[in-house]
């Protein structure tokens, strides 16, 4: 059976939602020392606002010159820029071409990478805010199966920070959390 990715990009756009009303402190640290919470979420804010553009196949540049700028008040810009990502993924054939800034990729590797961020990064807010930690079952089994053949690559890309080191028969979420360099055993 194939993974509902569209699907699970918009439960993953709803678990970071749930995690965004959580925030009371904008200025807390993140399991990404360099980041604030309002940092991680204007990241994330960031990366759905060029969603509608680049999948209209727009090249970079002019989806960059094209923008929306991030308003303060990032629940309301993450609910609007959210939302109108999930109606862009819901409206894209999995085959469109879309020109990110280094690399052509069809829409449907697109969506998995963004929705592996969301994912990731709904447990950076969790962990940050204090809230639910826990990532749905669905969520966490897909993403693994996309990171898992390229566990070796993951920390070279720059995008994540070596992995953690975690036993085989820790849960799935460690696991996953582990490869990105995340170390989900211990509470903030």
């Amino acid at each position: 059976m194939a993974t509902d990715w569209i699907a699970l990009q918009a439960l993953a756009a709803a678990e970071f939602g749930r995690r965004v009303a959580a925030v009371t402190d904008w200025d807390a640290s993140t399991p990404d020392s360099e980041w604030t919470t309002r940092d991680l979420v204007r990241h994330v804010v960031d990366e759905q606002r060029w969603i509608p553009k680049l999948l209209t196949g727009c090249d970079y540049a002019q989806a960059e010159a094209d923008l929306e700028e991030i308003g303060p008040d990032l629940a309301a810009e993450w609910a609007k820029f959210a939302s109108r990502a999930t109606e862009a993924w819901q409206k894209t054939p999995a085959d469109v071409p879309v020109h990110l800034s280094t690399d052509v990729v069809p829409a449907g590797e697109y969506l998995t990478e963004q929705t592996s961020d969301i994912t990731i990064h709904t447990w950076d807010l969790a962990r940050a805010t204090g809230s639910d930690e826990s990532l749905p079952d669905e969520l966490v089994r897909a993403v693994w199966e996309y990171f898992e053949p390229k566990i070796e690559d993951l920390a070279v890309t720059g995008l994540y920070a070596a992995p953690v080191e975690v036993g085989e028969d820790a849960p799935l979420q460690v696991r996953l959390l582990a490869i990105t360099g995340r170390d989900a055993r211990v509470s903030a």
